[in-house]
């Protein structure tokens, strides 16, 4: 008897609670398709707990009528986070944010803090004032930016960009012009520059925060920076970081990564409160770090992500970890207060 009445049971016995975390595991699309299948279900699809964070990149084919659609009938109070692709390459191409819609967004959406954009096409809008003024954290990858895209000077919109952290990954039209724009930015604190190939050392310079006629000027809110360049082999590069050789009031944690982790150590020295140094996705020599270091004798962190060690010349390094060791009793030394941290790291073996 009990097996039989456990057989008849459905999915209509279980708490409403337990239903929305099964449901919590659906993709966008899925949870769409849930709503469906009747009016019980149609009304917990569109529990804000459920619409929290959404990603829609993994949703081919999204257009801007599916983004009024999820908007009107799902998107509301309960949206933190949202992940968008556009269609910059897409065969099908045509506007997808449009002005209207971010209007829209802002005013269902209040609480929306973190936006990530992804291959979207930019240049139709006026400028990022049209973005949700809730935003704190804004992700662009692989966008295309209009020349004003980061100007706060809409008379409409005066309202002041909320965001805290800004990322740029492969964004090829940012340049030294966006960049000194965002020195209006109040509350930007961390900036993530990776692969954007035209921002110049002396556009990076000009934005350090230094002391001026009125008080700091330039980035002076900053407190983390990163800047990287891994792709385009043989590109004719800038070595942006050389502008740190200015030096960067303010600026505690300083991220370098690829070809941009050379020219940027030989300035670190100049940023005089500098707390935390992490080296990514590089070669370096232990000499190189030790002639560096030497000058960074305020550091509390320095971290080496898959970074390849070049051998010593003399004495030659024997062993992988002989290497590793004899870099950590050299720091150690020389910054005693600083903890080194080292991820997925390897040393380069001398054929010779």
């Amino acid at each position: 008897y009990k097996m039989d009445e456990f057989k008849g049971c459905n999915l209509d016995y279980f708490p409403e609670n337990i239903l929305i975390d099964v449901l919590s595991y659906l993709s966008v699309r899925e949870l769409v398709r849930a709503g469906r299948v009747c009016k019980r279900w149609k009304r917990l699809v569109k529990d804000q707990r459920l619409w929290r964070t959404v990603d829609l990149t993994a949703w081919k084919g999204v257009t801007s009528r599916i983004l009024w659609f999820l908007l009107r009938q799902y998107l509301g109070c309960g949206l933190r986070c949202l992940r968008l692709r556009g269609l910059l390459l897409s065969a099908r191409g045509g506007t997808f944010l449009s002005e209207s819609w971010l209007k829209a967004l802002s005013t269902k959406c209040p609480r929306l803090s973190k936006l990530c954009l992804l291959h979207a096409d930019l240049r139709s809008l006026p400028n990022c004032q049209i973005l949700p003024g809730s935003l704190r954290v804004l992700e662009l990858r692989g966008c295309e930016l209009p020349r004003s895209f980061f100007n706060q000077s809409l008379p409409t919109s005066p309202a002041r960009i909320g965001v805290e952290t800004l990322v740029l990954n492969n964004v090829p039209s940012f340049t030294d012009q966006h960049l000194q724009n965002l020195a209006s930015w109040e509350r930007l604190s961390r900036l993530e520059l990776r692969d954007t190939f035209r921002v110049t050392a002396n556009g990076l310079r000009s934005c350090a925060a230094k002391e001026g006629l009125s008080g700091l000027e330039g980035l002076s809110r900053l407190k983390y920076l990163e800047i990287g360049i891994t792709g385009r082999q043989g590109y004719q590069l800038q070595m942006a970081s050389l502008g740190l050789g200015a030096g960067w009031l303010g600026l505690e944690e300083l991220s370098l990564g690829g070809k941009e982790v050379g020219p940027g150590l030989l300035c670190a020295s100049r940023l005089k409160d500098l707390k935390c140094l992490h080296l990514w996705a590089c070669t370096l020599s232990e000499l190189q770090i030790v002639r560096s270091c030497r000058m960074l004798r305020g550091l509390r962190q320095l971290e080496f992500l898959d970074v390849t060690f070049q051998p010593r010349q003399s004495p030659p390094a024997e062993e992988g970890q002989e290497q590793e060791g004899g870099l950590r009793r050299s720091l150690a030394g020389l910054l005693p207060s600083c903890s080194l941290v080292f991820t997925n790291c390897s040393v380069q073996v001398n054929v010779d």
